[in-house]
């Protein structure tokens, strides 16, 4: 029999407040701090719309998290905690106890004690913090709602999304939400969808106005007309249009997962390479049906990220002698911990089953490789390129 945790007196007492609603109300501007945050929590879930546009406009710390405290607020209480702010925001004077600097929506744990934006200007514009996840349908009615809020507002208040991450999700709807948020501040970005190149095309030129872009992830993009992609990468700079080249030099990093390049020309893979190298830290071409001469296009940029700390490219259809090539390349980078490779073709009796005599056989050359050129590495092999369920994960050094 589970024993339950008896209520605290605060929450008790705050229990107790909100059953009168206009008591609550009146009380607020006597309440010691301590009471807001259990108050705000109370009054989202009961859906109490005075009492919490009051806890709003009465707010007593600089910061109101309110995505830590409800994780994703339902829309309605959104549209009240908006309507709390636009009374305050309205007013030329604002109330003398009004301490409210910071809307943060971010599913992030935020200390309300430590937590000291700059109070210098009390008419400054109010700072809204948002992740942009589109994973979650759920999520795309209370995300464009404070994107068009922040930008009817503009001058008295500042939207900040650092993370953004579209998920099947039409190329015209994300315009939409890329059009109105401010790029400089976006920090990482991830996509998977099912876009084509001439989309991707297009959305590179947003890419270049990222100016701040640290992580960029491109997962399950489709490939698709090859002489459209020749046209659009290699006849002409497009994708490298405006200052997507500068954005790129500061970028730490890039994920390519699932992004299809059978048939690809190397040469837009390698220019990204050759744009990142002194900042690279982390690159993934995992699954990108990747075969042995566009890997070895690659290999004299590759040595060149110095700065690289996990590369992994499993999952495709690699030699033997490539995989080598890849170690020999690669011996210069003093960064590198993680480095996962594909079993080599050579080890499968067939498509999908694997010889373990000749893995061992592999493994003990590219051991050897390793000695040559003098490296204590640990390396990884996987077989999860292959469809059959089995998995085998060679480690050897």
């Amino acid at each position: 029999m589970s024993i339950r945790t008896p209520p605290t007196l605060l929450r008790l007492a705050g229990r107790s407040l909100l059953r009168d609603q206009a008591a609550a109300i009146t009380a607020l501007e006597y309440l010691p701090a301590e009471f807001f945050k259990l108050l705000s929590i109370q009054a989202c879930r009961r859906r109490m719309r005075k009492p919490l546009k009051v806890l709003v406009q009465a707010w007593p710390f600089p910061v109101l998290p309110l995505g830590s405290l409800m994780r994703l607020p339902p829309v309605m209480v959104l549209k009240v905690v908006l309507e709390g702010l636009d009374g305050l925001l309205a007013q030329e004077v604002r109330p003398r106890r009004w301490k409210l600097r910071v809307l943060d929506l971010r599913n992030k744990d935020v200390n309300l004690w430590r937590m000291c934006p700059n109070m210098e200007h009390p008419l400054a514009p109010l700072e809204v913090f948002l992740d942009l996840d589109f994973s979650e349908r759920d999520g795309v009615k209370f995300f464009m709602y404070i994107i068009q809020w922040a930008q009817q507002r503009k001058g008295l208040v500042h939207l900040c999304c650092k993370t953004l991450r579209f998920f099947e999700l039409p190329f015209q709807r994300a315009r939409k939400v890329l059009d109105r948020v401010q790029l400089d501040c976006i920090q990482e970005v991830q996509v998977d969808c099912t876009w084509e190149m001439p989309t991707l095309g297009t959305f590179a030129l947003y890419l270049g106005q990222l100016s701040n872009l640290q992580s960029l992830a491109l997962c399950h993009i489709k490939v698709l007309r090859l002489q459209h992609l020749k046209k659009l990468y290699l006849d002409s700079p497009s994708f490298l249009r405006g200052r997507l080249d500068q954005m790129l030099r500061q970028l730490k990093s890039l994920h390519l997962y699932g992004a299809n390049l059978t048939d690809f020309s190397p040469e837009p893979l390698r220019a990204l390479l050759e744009a990142v190298t002194p900042t690279l830290q982390d690159l993934r071409l995992d699954n990108c049906a990747m075969v042995d001469c566009q890997v070895e296009a690659i290999l004299p940029v590759l040595s060149r990220c110095h700065q690289l700390r996990d590369f992994t490219i499993t999952e495709n259809p690699l030699s033997v002698a490539t995989v080598e090539k890849l170690l020999r390349h690669t011996a210069g980078l003093r960064s590198l911990e993680h480095e996962p490779y594909p079993i080599p073709l050579e080890c499968y009796r067939t498509h999908e089953t694997v010889d373990q005599e000749r893995v061992a056989l592999i493994q003990a050359e590219l051991t050897g490789t390793l000695r040559e050129l003098g490296q204590t590495r640990t390396i990884h092999l996987d077989t999860k390129y292959f469809s059959s369920g089995d998995f085998y994960d060679v480690a050897f050094s």
